[in-house]
């Protein structure tokens, strides 16, 4: 069994286990189409992922008291049937408020294909691109990597230059005032702090005699276009590899799209600036971007959480600033331009080294909040069967990462009392997605035998609670034994 209670957890048995047992080559249609409503293995082949918003009060609610959010993989007997999970579905499919709906749910353990329905046909993914996002940024950077901003020296005696590394967790509060998704961080989330890295910087500077500086910032890392085609200065900053509190003008506000920075990397220079005068050493004029010289030595630095906690934050809050910045480490690590046509081909290439089928993907982000992504249902159910394999405990964050529903993250306000979902409330790990038209959910679900399921349903909305409709099918499937 495989323990998933803890990130990064080791194959063990434990209290919280997740997807156990190995896979055997996972269900792949012969001709790469869709039934109209596929059915996966049957008797005879068992062996072989929005949340609350400005001012939405969170609920507070009891813990699950069905189990554990990923169980123990149940006997294979207990394996559900495609046509179980058809009876079961078919009421909650035809919700009048899902104008179209592309859904494939697939066993965990064996990552075969249970039930489909335009499993293999592309979908705007929304946010759920994220899982794409992250899956190629565990499957390729070493799970220790923390993305550095440094202070080094100038081209010019008495210069200094901060070097932004592609960490927008960067954080101007006190540690104690930092909060993520509204919980307070750990040791082993606290995002990197300005105030100690100009407390560095100057102590640095004082020890070779150095009291009064020119700054200068480098945001030379990134190309391409500063802003996401979809930049709306609430939703997503610009996306630059220097900034402090992802660019937003309160740094404390609750709010899931808060107002953010015209100029996110000047405003860091400015604040560091302000930070370097208060420990003494004072900074002639106005930071200037300029590039740092080729070699030069580093001053001082400081670093952000390690890459699979930035993955589980980025996962559970749906952060797109964040995403697109480790879209951009993912970028770098297979060593291509960090923009984001680079990210996004880095990204496809890392999903495709790992067998993650890839017909009919377009990625044109790595936070999805272009509507021009595209991405098929069994892509989403196989990132998820990749993540819970026992062979790549490497993309376990991804599942640890994702918001439990009811309870965390984008689902915090979902799967309530009178939603219609609410016995699949603890039971359901999923990353959400929703864009105008447009709603998405994929992830992991314990059914009511203990069978860790993973599914993808994307829809088109009729302007109803198309969200409440896709919780319901979800709900179906946590309650179905489906055999």
């Amino acid at each position: 069994m495989l323990a998933v209670a803890g990130p990064l957890a080791a194959p063990t048995a434990a209290a919280d286990p997740g997807p156990a047992a190995g896979r055997q080559d996972r269900h792949r249609s012969d001709d790469g189409t869709d039934g109209a409503h596929r059915r996966g293995a049957g008797a005879d082949d068992r062996k072989n992922d929005s949340g609350p918003g400005k001012g939405t009060a969170r609920r507070h609610r009891s813990a699950p008291v069905k189990g554990p959010v990923l169980a123990a993989a149940a006997d294979a007997a207990d394996v559900p049937t495609g046509d179980g999970v058809h009876r079961s579905l078919d009421p909650a499919v035809h919700d009048g408020a899902l104008a179209t709906l592309n859904l494939a749910v697939a066993d965990a353990t064996t990552g075969t294909l249970l039930y489909g329905s335009g499993e293999n046909t592309p979908a705007t993914p929304a946010s759920t691109t994220k899982l794409a996002t992250a899956v190629a940024a565990l499957a390729l950077i070493p799970p220790t990597t923390r993305i550095a901003t440094t202070v080094v020296r100038g081209s010019d005696p008495g210069s200094i230059t901060l070097v932004g590394g592609g960490d927008p967790t960067l954080t101007a509060l006190p540690t104690d005032q930092v909060r993520v998704g509204g919980q307070p961080v750990d040791a082993d989330t606290a995002p990197a702090s300005l105030a100690d890295l100009a407390a560095r910087t100057a102590a640095a500077l004082k020890a070779a005699g150095t009291t009064t500086v020119r700054l200068g910032y480098d945001t030379s890392l990134y190309t391409g276009p500063l802003l996401h085609p979809e930049h709306d200065a609430t939703n997503i900053a610009a996306v630059t590899p220097l900034m402090v509190d992802e660019g937003r003008i309160d740094p404390k506000s609750p709010d899931e799209a808060p107002a953010r920075v015209f100029d996110p990397a000047g405003q860091a220079a400015g604040a560091f600036a302000d930070r370097l005068r208060a420990e003494g050493v004072a900074v002639d004029g106005t930071p200037a971007q300029t590039p740092a010289p080729a070699g030069a030595a580093a001053i001082a630095e400081v670093r952000s959480p390690t890459v699979p906690r930035l993955v589980e934050r980025l996962l559970t809050t749906s952060d797109n600033t964040l995403a697109e910045a480790v879209a951009r480490q993912v970028a770098i690590a297979a060593k291509k331009p960090a923009s984001f046509e680079g990210a996004s081909a880095a990204t496809l290439q890392a999903l495709t080294a790992l067998a993650v089928p890839t017909a009919g993907v377009v990625l044109n982000d790595g936070s999805g909040l272009s509507s021009k992504n595209l991405i098929p249902p069994i892509t989403l159910t196989e990132l998820l069967a990749r993540a819970a394999a026992p062979d790549h405990p490497e993309l376990r964050p991804v599942l640890t990462g994702l918001p439990v529903a009811g309870f965390t993250g984008t689902l915090v306000n979902r799967f309530g009392a009178r939603s219609g979902a609410a016995a699949a409330a603890g039971v359901v790990r999923a990353k959400t997605g929703t864009l105008s038209g447009v709603a998405t959910l994929a992830g992991t679900v314990v059914d009511a035998d203990g069978r860790v399921l993973v599914f993808a349903l994307m829809s088109r909305t009729n302007g109803g609670d198309a969200r409440g409709a896709v919780d319901r099918i979800v709900a179906r499937i946590a309650a179905c034994g489906c055999r």
